[in-house]
């Protein structure tokens, strides 16, 4: 992978979703989607194998649940900056995400912009 590139795994039940976000991180020059997962077995497998440096992901997942990757990631690749971004934003859910280990914790309807000036200043980190 290039360096100065920031590259990023997206973790989200949905396909439409995912491609969204996708979408929206391509106009963030130096960032990379490496990889999408819709289930946590999947993506912590994936994650493990491209070594991205960021994983966005939601808490709701086709099988398993966001929380628990967090915190198989924490322990597995604790380098990885894990972003969740998820509608389950009240402070139970906040507060088991950073006891998972989470990096940044976003409420996808409403602080999807504060995501993105995230992600621009880990790039921005990276030059």
């Amino acid at each position: 992978m290039e360096t100065g590139i920031l590259t990023v795994f997206l973790v989200d039940d949905a396909a439409q979703v995912r491609h969204h976000i996708a979408l929206m991180l391509e106009t963030i020059s130096g960032v990379q989607v490496v990889g999408e997962a819709e289930d946590g077995e999947t993506a912590l497998n994936e994650i493990c194998a491209r070594r991205p440096d960021v994983a966005i992901i939601d808490l709701r997942l086709s099988s398993g649940s966001g929380i628990a990757l967090i915190s198989a990631l924490s322990r597995a690749m604790p380098t990885v900056v894990t972003i969740a971004l998820s509608n389950h934003s009240a402070p139970a859910f906040r507060a088991a995400c950073e006891t998972a280990g989470v990096h940044h914790f976003f409420d996808k309807t409403t602080e999807f912009d504060a995501a993105c000036r995230t992600i621009e200043t880990l790039v921005s980190a990276r030059r």
